[in-house]
């Protein structure tokens, strides 16, 4: 896809400006604290059935209520805190999704004590393969985010299904999906979020 700017992008991210602005600024970069893992594993699960977009859109938000996405304050949350966030108009209003932010916070601080930080886990299954050329070259999971789903499952964590967990590696550079010509690959090399 041509941008209005003139750049190629992977044409996932459309006209939409708040597409354009993940994928030229976060897609595929590392990030640089445990609270930004957590959070994208968060926020993909709470992708499942819905539009990136619309989790994008309510990134912030998310952020605030469920504060900062730091896994030891979630961790802490109560039923009382369900119940208000199942509440508000500003979030995905899942029950489902909203218990499973706060049970995966409990499992991220297990995780982040075994492995000392959470990075630590998830770059195990890094996925090494030639850069796609068109969307067709783009799987939905890989052996490695099967992998890395099975092992999250067998600690406890939950929406965290194969290729929620292809999604995340590609936004956090664990695969490189960034389609042949893409202006990213082609100026700069992806760095860590800070």
């Amino acid at each position: 896809m041509i941008g209005a700017d003139g750049r190629a992008r992977c044409a996932w991210c459309g006209p939409h400006e708040d597409y354009i602005a993940y994928h030229d600024h976060e897609w595929g970069r590392r990030p640089a604290t445990d609270d930004l893992w957590f959070e994208k594993v968060c926020l993909e699960g709470f992708q499942a059935g819905l539009s990136w977009l619309i989790v994008l859109r309510r990134r912030n938000h998310l952020r605030t209520v469920f504060s900062g996405f730091t896994p030891e304050v979630v961790a802490a949350m109560t039923d009382v805190d369900v119940e208000r966030i199942v509440a508000d108009p500003g979030v995905i209003r899942h029950r489902g999704k909203i218990t499973s932010v706060i049970n995966n916070a409990r499992r991220a601080v297990e995780l982040r004590d075994e492995f000392g930080r959470l990075g630590a886990f998830f770059e195990r299954f890094a996925c090494d393969r030639p850069r796609p050329m068109s969307p067709r070259d783009v799987p939905t999971f890989t052996d490695e985010s099967r992998a890395m789903s099975r092992e999250l499952r067998v600690r406890g964590w939950s929406f965290v299904g194969p290729t929620t967990m292809y999604a995340l590696s590609q936004a956090y550079g664990l695969v490189d999906d960034h389609l042949d010509g893409c202006w990213v690959n082609e100026t700069s090399s992806p760095s860590p979020r800070h």
